[in-house]
């Protein structure tokens, strides 16, 4: 058994996105995403599929020039090599969960982290 949580220790940077990876399954990677206000994860493509979760917060997702605003408890499904960004419109915490043949280190690297 594995266990974490999305909200202890989180923190906020004006730069950029802060991301941590919670925990590590045989079938899935659980990150956190934590954004503060303003913030922006730019324009970017995951090879696999993921899920993104809005745990808390308010966050534009941009896919393919059409913009979708999510709100606590909001889900979306990405197949992968499909372009997206997301905008921070409060403190949001995201949870995104991808296959174990993903790699976390990609994540950061997209935010320079």
């Amino acid at each position: 058994m594995k266990t974490a949580s999305i909200y202890q220790d989180v923190q906020y940077s004006n730069d950029k996105p802060l991301i941590k990876v919670l925990l590590e399954t045989d079938f899935t990677k659980e990150i956190r995403i934590a954004m503060q206000k303003g913030t922006l994860m730019k324009e970017h493509q995951t090879p696999y599929p993921i899920v993104v979760e809005l745990i808390e917060g308010d966050i534009d997702f941009n896919v393919q020039d059409k913009t979708t605003r999510l709100n606590n408890g909001d889900l979306i499904a990405l197949e992968g090599g499909i372009s997206h960004e997301l905008k921070a419109n409060e403190n949001s915490i995201i949870r995104l969960t991808l296959t174990k043949y993903d790699n976390a280190k990609r994540v950061k690297n997209i935010i320079g982290q």
